[in-house]
């Protein structure tokens, strides 16, 4: 089974991060959404939800793919925080996918892994990636590192992480019950 982890920060966008959450699931990935604090998760926009763990509980896990979610202010939790760094350096150096969405993106940049590579992210934050070439791309896959826009892309973004992990048949036949314009 492909085991694939989503740290979720406070100020989290909720559509990037529950429907990846959502299509993985449906193709058949153990998904662990790990908090960076205890308790109840608050949203971008007030959505609420429970973390399946902690991201102390995982920091020794391994996974097939690490997912960061996007949201200004989640963004700059995840980025700030020491554990999500280390996870995301370790999982990258055994040549797992690491996938950022939105603003996430930036955390890539900042901890240096997409130095060189081409990737895509929300308009607002171009500006803040220095050793990338960046794309207007929907979603873009450089190696093992896939980006995405923003929410507005996040069926896109969460069907090629499906692709990735299962193959195009199992993404299709996932997308026979979800119905998405890809």
């Amino acid at each position: 089974m492909k085991k694939v982890l989503i740290p979720i920060a406070p100020g989290f966008e909720e559509v990037e991060a529950i429907t990846v959450v959502d299509i993985l699931r449906r193709a058949g990935a153990e998904v662990v959404t790990a908090g960076v604090v205890t308790g109840p998760i608050e949203g971008r926009n007030g959505v609420k939800v429970l973390a399946d763990t902690t991201v102390d509980t995982v920091l020794d896990a391994a996974f097939d793919m690490v997912v960061l979610p996007g949201g200004a202010k989640g963004t700059e939790n995840l980025k700030k925080d020491s554990r999500v760094k280390g996870i995301v350096e370790a999982h990258f150096k055994k040549g797992k996918f690491i996938a950022a969405i939105c603003a996430a993106p930036t955390i890539l940049s900042t901890i240096g892994i997409t130095r060189g590579k081409t990737v895509t992210c929300h308009p607002s934050v171009t500006a803040e990636l220095k050793g990338e070439k960046v794309t207007d791309d929907r979603v873009r896959v450089d190696g093992n590192i896939i980006t995405s826009r923003s929410p507005g892309t996040a069926m896109e973004f969460a069907f090629t992480l499906a692709e990735l992990l299962f193959g195009k048949e199992k993404a299709v036949e996932v997308n026979k019950g979800v119905i998405a314009k890809l």
